[in-house]
Formats: structure tokens, sequence, C-alpha cells
């Protein structure tokens, strides 16, 4: 987690890091409860809150939710770069059982498995996140 970044990140920036993390958990499909479950907001949180961040109200700024916000992305942007010309593959690879997570969908490990799940798919798909850890 790049805790610099976080605390260097204008509050307009991270509005527009909310926006985009909110269209990008929209279109892999997840439910509120799901989007919530992996944001790691707590559990008592209205499903509600989640139109104000779409709207542009940023999420909390923690080093838990800012780690997973960047998993997010980095998996989003592994899988447009595995899938530069056909969104829908993409779409289609985080929903399908997958040998790798024990025959579990991508967005099954992410949602049941939490901060895990996202660095193991994110690190399945790119390479180059996992490499100093090997």
């Amino acid at each position: 987690m790049n805790e610099q970044a976080m605390n260097e990140m204008s509050a307009d920036d991270y509005s527009t890091l909310t926006k985009l993390i909110m269209v990008i958990l929209d279109e892999w499909g997840m439910s509120a409860t799901e989007q919530l479950k992996v944001l790691n907001l707590p559990e008592n949180t209205p499903t509600r809150t989640l139109r104000k961040y779409r709207n542009g109200y940023a999420l909390p700024k923690t080093a838990e939710v800012f780690e997973r916000l960047e998993h997010i992305v980095g998996i989003f942007e592994a899988l447009r770069t595995s899938y530069p010309h056909n969104k829908q593959m993409a779409m289609i690879w985080m929903k399908k059982c997958n040998q790798h997570f024990v025959k579990r969908p991508p967005i099954v490990v992410i949602v049941e498995d939490g901060l895990r799940g996202l660095e193991q798919v994110r690190a399945h798909l790119d390479c180059t996140f996992d490499w100093f850890s090997a």
C-alpha cells in the first residue's frame, strides 16, 4: 500500500477515484452488499450510501480502503491490457470458474476472500504486481 500516494492525493482526485471504483464494481456485477464488503466498509453501512460514492462523495480515506482501491484499479488495468479490444471478455473472465482459484470465478474470490482475494486476482493477472514477493 502506498500511503504516501494516499496522503498526497487531492480531495478532487480522491473523489474522482471513488467514482471510478464504483463504475468498476458495477461493471463487475457486484451487488451493493458485495461492494460494501469488498471496500471493507463497516457492516452497518446502509447500501444506499453507495449512491453518494457514485455521485462524487469520497470513500473513507483510510489505509485499508485505499489499499483495496489500488488493487481494484490494478485488476481493472490488467484486464484492460489482457483484453484491449473486447471489454466483454474481461467481464466474462471475472465470472468464469478458474483453475487457479480452485474452480471459483475471480469475482467470487474477491468477494469471499476480501483483501487477500483482491491480491490473489491481481497477482494472477499482473505479473509485475507480485514480482518482489516471490
